[in-house]
């Protein structure tokens, strides 16, 4: 598999104090991988350096097949961005601030089509600064995704989108991802990453802490089931490594009501691993 991105021993210190300390990393062509971290682990100084927008002060990056921190223009036409936060277009319209950046790509998708792949079709004629916050945030991801790029950063992406957006968004990721575009997400939301990610990280202090499928990540998809049941002596937890043959088990020996099986959740163990790491 050919891999987009590889990173080994990446740092970056502000200060003498280390941000990035030591990160490996290696996502390959295609993949949708999610970047998980709390606030100030170093997930946005880590995808601004993969982005060339910030140097490191040490280890080597290779992206797209060059060094983004050299990398020139015709590096940067095959890259989009979704930044945390965008420069400000106010007075242009929906479809003038799109337009403006297609002119920017050699090969660019029709303005029409990406604004009504983001969902702001009715407000292609209404200027940026009426809009809301989640409309502001499509149009952001509009523009990241005009030029067609190999590669997609999307940093926080979905912030201010109301759970209808949300779900639209996924939609978008998925039809993009089906095309065969490579995708790099930050996202604080761990729904949105175990519903879309091939592969994630945990990054804490620097340095990533755990690496898999999202059903894995941790050891997630080893630990134990927890079944809680009702019989008539009264409510009943069990933790199993089969939940399917004890239920059967249990349900020789009587009837069982309210019947739950649980395994650890993506949020219990990023949680844990987080707390690990500090």
């Amino acid at each position: 598999m050919t891999k987009t991105i590889t990173v080994r021993g990446l740092r970056k210190a502000y200060a003498g104090r280390p941000a990035v300390d030591g990160l490996d990393l290696a996502i390959d062509s295609g993949e949708v991988f999610a970047l998980l971290g709390p606030n100030g682990a170093g997930k946005t100084t880590t995808v601004e350096i993969l982005e060339g927008h910030r140097r490191r002060s040490g280890g080597e990056v290779n992206v797209l097949g060059e060094d983004p921190g050299t990398a020139g223009r015709r590096w940067r036409a095959r890259i989009g961005i979704v930044a945390q936060s965008a420069h400000d277009l106010a007075d242009l319209t929906v479809a003038e601030a799109v337009r403006h950046f297609a002119a920017c790509y050699p090969v660019s998708r029709p303005v029409a089509e990406v604004v009504d792949l983001v969902g702001l079709t009715e407000q292609t004629k209404s200027r940026v600064r009426t809009l809301s916050g989640g409309q502001r945030r499509r149009l952001d991801v509009a523009v990241g995704i005009i030029g067609h790029p190999e590669l997609l950063f999307l940093d926080e992406p979905t912030t201010g989108f109301d759970p209808e957006a949300r779900r639209q968004f996924w939609n978008l990721i998925r039809l993009l991802s089906g095309e065969g575009t490579t995708i790099l997400l930050t996202t604080h939301y761990l729904e949105e990453a175990e519903v879309l990610a091939d592969r994630l990280a945990v990054i804490a202090a620097g340095r990533i802490v755990a690496e898999g499928a999202p059903g894995s990540i941790g050891g997630r998809g080893a630990q134990l089931a927890t079944v809680t049941w009702t019989d008539g002596r009264g409510r009943h937890t069990e933790h199993t490594a089969d939940p399917v043959a004890f239920i059967a088990q249990r349900s020789a020996e009587g009837a069982l009501d309210d019947v739950t099986v649980s395994r650890p959740t993506l949020e219990d163990t990023y949680l844990s691993l987080i707390g690990e790491a500090r």
